[in-house]
């Protein structure tokens, strides 16, 4: 019996270390989530209230398996890079950033750090992935748009608008998706009989200059195109594309939702969704360059009816038909 008692002591002592080291908690990980908005904007907050939920689902409880560490760089190239500097000093296991201005300034920083991004128009010709198939480095995600995109967007203006002959093409200054796009409209104008003329712009001042200069003219319309600036102010482009009766088409739902007349444009919603998964596999311990960037599955044509009435235009039954919103 003292033998029996002596070697369950001595079994009892040798498996303590390995019970205490059972107990220890786990981990908590680091996300870092890098963005152009300002952190109270609605768009910004429902985006990362998607990604978190989904996150969420996924079995990551925030404060006990992760935390997440948000900074704005304002769609401000001075920014991007002294901000990506900042967010990378916290360590963080994986960045999901948005747009390609802040998916180069961590890139910039490092070369390592897993990035899964989304809101990237072309992130192949911008050099960030080798391809969309097999990217490469430590860099994934989500593309947003295709450069074919912004011949929709010419075609609706016409459809909703038919009267316009000359479109200003608003672009943020030095968004190499702007150029990409441009040239895009180019090519598909002289077939639909449209004059395109480009109103770059890089602040509130000038957009305001910008629309205001264009809507001098007569028979005008107006694409916005995508970028961190033109978001951040999208009440005040909705506002003037109102006061100087343009007609309209948006990238996103969340222009039109602000005011506007039409949107065309990915679920971005439904990519911060799919974003979760791949920050997800990242965790686990998959590698970026083994995931391959995919491009959007839904896409949204949104109407506002009300913005429609007050420019005098009456939408076709058969267009309404088509949207996946009507705004009243």
């Amino acid at each position: 019996m003292l033998r029996q008692a002596f070697i369950a002591i001595i079994v009892g002592i040798a498996a303590l270390p390995l019970a205490a080291h059972a107990q220890q908690p786990q981990r908590v990980r680091r996300v870092g989530i890098l963005h152009g908005l300002d952190e109270t904007d609605p768009e910004q907050q429902s985006r990362v209230g998607a990604f978190q939920q989904q996150m969420r689902q996924l079995g990551w409880v925030e404060g006990e398996h992760i935390r997440y560490d948000s900074r704005a760089t304002l769609a401000n190239p001075d920014n991007a890079r002294r901000v990506a500097a900042d967010l990378l000093k916290l360590s963080p296991d994986v960045i999901l950033a948005t747009g390609s201005l802040n998916v180069e300034a961590v890139q910039s920083t490092s070369r390592t750090m897993p990035i899964v991004f989304v809101g990237l128009t072309d992130p192949v010709g911008a050099g960030l992935v080798e391809s969309l198939a097999r990217p490469g480095g430590s860099t994934t995600g989500f593309a947003s748009f295709e450069y074919e995109l912004s011949i929709k967007w010419l075609e609706l203006l016409k459809e909703i608008a038919p009267g316009v002959t000359r479109v200003g093409v608003l672009r943020q200054q030095g968004n190499s998706t702007g150029i990409g796009m441009w040239a895009a409209m180019q090519v598909a104008a002289p077939s639909l009989k449209l004059e395109l003329k480009p109103i770059g712009v890089r602040d509130e001042s000038e957009i305001e200059r910008g629309i205001a200069a264009f809507a001098r003219g007569s028979h005008c319309g107006l694409i916005v195109t995508v970028g961190g600036v033109t978001i951040r102010h999208r009440n005040l482009i909705g506002a003037l594309a109102s006061r100087h009766q343009l007609a309209a088409v948006y990238p996103n739902r969340y222009f039109v939702t602000s005011g506007g007349l039409v949107s065309y444009g990915p679920d971005l919603l439904d990519q911060s969704r799919r974003a979760a998964g791949y920050v997800d596999r990242i965790l686990k311990g998959t590698k970026p360059a083994d995931l391959p960037v995919e491009t959007p599955t839904k896409y949204q044509l949104v109407i506002n009816n009300k913005a429609a009435r007050g420019l005098g235009l009456t939408v076709s039954p058969m267009l309404l038909a088509r949207a996946d919103e009507v705004i009243e």
